[in-house]
């Protein structure tokens, strides 16, 4: 089915949007893009789980942009707040103090696990990556950093070479103090495992042994995404993350985990740690969700104890617009808006009612699906040309024909994805409806019929 233009588009912005298009072609360059290889999709419009094309079609936002817009686009609430914060108090160097900073900072010390009641504010998670690296090395006295294969952390020069995901490569120079490990995948087990359980162990197993193997007195600092987001949406099996927080212990080793995808009601919860019981990290980074990215914002929940270092002892580190007032007060009313409406809960139910049945049943027809997984509002559909072989249906940090087709299948169906090697990632906001959220895997279950044909075995 085809999506037809809205009466409400007008003709003067479809111009607008031919005219953005022209002007981005000649003047903007894209992040992770060959330049002249790529035909960038314009957005004229975004409202709720929808945005329009440059071709004025209605799509079904189910990638909730880069995973972020967790309370769907241009939420009234939030869109006040900062009408009101920009007529108040639009910008304030960080060491003052401005209220829309100190709440934000409230309520996320409110939200997090334990003890981590400090918070230092960024503009992304890729820099709240960097800072909570290095809170951990002068903590401790320590360099080397502890990561898994298979993660994103962000694309600035030490988040990246903290990244195990192929995009790292380019960047890599062996100088970052970084050493990566495999965390627990069972449908691709670098273990040999065949149960969660025996993944679980022997992924414990394994971290330990290169914590044993490089020197414990070397590292700093684990960082582990709660749950893998843009890697592939890995929930970790029971045990896991209170495994990593045990080693971690065991070893002077702070941990780091990294929430900046999986937060923020992503997961169905607050935070994707709390998935593995009484958890609590030594440093917490999240971004996205909290403010839905309405305005740049991401930061660096910290314990007392680490706090603490920083006591009596300047800490090296600030950026200007740290705790900037419009991000934080886009994050005061986001939170608050989560909470009056009940989207963490929302997510929770649709990923018990609906992605988890739907997705399974969706797997159980067609043969192009090797796996679905995850929970809340967050879940991967793994793409493969032969279930027994398990192939995919796109090279691990690549792209495919096949996937190609797919993603332009949705979209000409009405469905904007999130797509990542082999995978099709079901992502939608928060607050989707039931509804919507129904009429997005009845898409994707068409779609797949496509994927059916690319199936060799």
């Amino acid at each position: 089915m085809n999506t037809t233009t809205e009466s409400a588009v007008t003709e003067a912005e479809l111009a607008a949007g031919r005219r953005a298009y022209e002007l981005d072609r000649e003047h903007v360059f894209h992040s992770w893009s060959a330049q002249k290889q790529i035909k960038p999709m314009t957005v004229i419009r975004a409202e709720g789980s929808h945005v329009w094309d440059g071709e004025g079609r209605k799509l079904l936002d189910f990638s909730s942009q880069l995973v972020n817009t967790n309370i769907g686009h241009q939420h009234p609430k939030v869109v006040a707040a900062i009408q009101e914060q920009a007529g108040k108090l639009c910008t304030i160097a960080p060491q003052y103090v401005n209220d829309a900073r100190s709440e934000a900072a409230r309520l996320v010390s409110e939200l997090t696990p334990g003890n981590l009641d400090t918070v230092f504010f960024t503009n992304g998670g890729a820099d709240a990556i960097e800072h909570a690296v290095r809170m951990a090395r002068l903590h401790t006295g320590r360099y080397k950093v502890l990561s898994a294969y298979r993660s994103y952390h962000g694309g600035t020069a030490l988040a990246v070479n903290v990244t195990g995901d192929p995009r790292r490569i380019p960047n890599d120079y062996g100088t970052a103090g970084t050493v990566h490990f495999h965390a627990p995948f069972l449908y691709r087990s670098q273990f040999h495992a065949t149960t969660e359980q025996e993944e679980c162990r022997r992924a414990l197993d394994h971290l330990e042994s290169i914590i044993q193997l490089e020197g414990p007195s070397a590292f700093a600092a684990v960082v582990l995404e709660s749950i893998p987001g843009t890697a592939g949406i890995m929930v970790p099996p029971p045990g896991y993350l209170a495994g990593v927080r045990e080693l971690t212990r065991r070893y002077g080793i702070m941990f780091i985990a990294d929430e900046v995808m999986a937060g923020f009601g992503r997961s169905g919860k607050w935070f994707a740690v709390e998935h593995g019981g009484d958890v609590v990290p030594d440093l917490l980074t999240f971004a996205k969700g909290v403010n839905s990215g309405y305005v740049p914002l991401g930061g660096v929940a910290i314990s007392d104890e680490i706090a603490a270092t920083f006591a009596d002892t300047a800490y090296p580190g600030g950026l200007t617009y740290s705790g900037h007032p419009l991000a934080c007060a886009a994050a005061v009313a986001t939170i608050g808006a989560m909470r009056e409406e009940g989207m963490v809960e929302n997510a929770a139910r649709l990923g018990d009612a609906v992605f988890g049945p739907g997705l399974a049943e969706i797997a159980a027809r067609h043969q192009s699906v090797g796996e679905v997984r995850g929970t809340g509002a967050f879940w991967a559909i793994e793409l493969v040309k032969n279930r027994q072989t398990r192939e995919p249906l796109a090279p691990y940090g690549g792209s495919s024909p096949e996937m190609n087709t797919l993603i332009a299948a949705c979209k000409d169906r009405g469905l904007l994805p999130f797509a990542n090697f082999n995978r099709l990632h079901v992502v939608p906001p928060l607050n989707v409806t039931g509804e919507e959220a129904r009429t997005g895997l009845d898409i994707i279950d068409d779609v797949l019929g496509i994927a059916d044909t690319f199936v060799t075995g």
